[in-house]
């Protein structure tokens, strides 16, 4: 039997064609890339917690693909669809370290069913044990819901927000606030000619 080499923090930053991955259990788990909507929903927390950081401050905002190094004993890094980061920012274009205070996982088509549910709740439970103090369980492809889970229990929501509702991520980004209704697409209104 041949030993295989664990992966590393090294070949993290190597992932061809600037792919997203994590570093777990010594792999590299490659992500593949989400469909619109789920895009446009990252981005939109992402465009919100920007906002929030130029308004208010007390933190770095982040967009989908950024790697956050963390030391577990399971997982090595991160790479939420968004985030809010303490700081600080590193020189060039290393990867941040440590993990975020909060993190958005906004679920993509094969987000469902009993194994991905069980993936999802052990990312959350790795999430908290790096750290960070709230992460969003946001579908916008089934439920239209965001499950707001905090430190401490990555198994049961403390809060869901449904369309209508304005979600939050205390006390990881103090006073901010989205609502759920600007995670989904506008349907475009054609221009009236005359």
């Amino acid at each position: 039997m041949i030993a295989k080499n664990e992966a590393t923090i090294d070949d993290l930053y190597r992932v061809p064609d600037n792919g997203k991955a994590e570093l777990v259990n010594g792999e590299l788990v490659l992500m593949s890339p989400t469909g619109g909507i789920p895009g446009r929903a990252s981005a939109e927390i992402y465009i919100s917690l920007r906002q929030y950081e130029r308004s208010v401050g007390g933190g770095l905002a982040f967009p989908d693909n950024v790697g956050f190094v963390v030391n577990l004993p399971n997982r090595r890094s991160f790479s939420p669809d968004a985030a809010f980061h303490g700081g600080p920012l590193p020189r060039g274009g290393q990867f941040l370290t440590g993990a975020p205070v909060f993190a958005a996982e906004v679920r993509s088509e094969n987000d469902y069913g009993p194994e991905p549910e069980r993936e999802m709740a052990q990312k959350r439970a790795d999430y908290f044990a790096a750290g960070t103090q709230v992460v969003w369980d946001v579908d916008v492809l089934r439920d239209d819901v965001v499950r707001v889970y905090r430190s401490g229990d990555a198994d049961n929501p403390d809060a869901v927000y449904h369309r209508g509702g304005v979600a939050e991520a205390e006390p990881a980004v103090p006073g901010w606030r989205m609502p759920v209704d600007d995670l989904f697409p506008t349907p475009r209104i054609p221009r009236q000619n005359g």
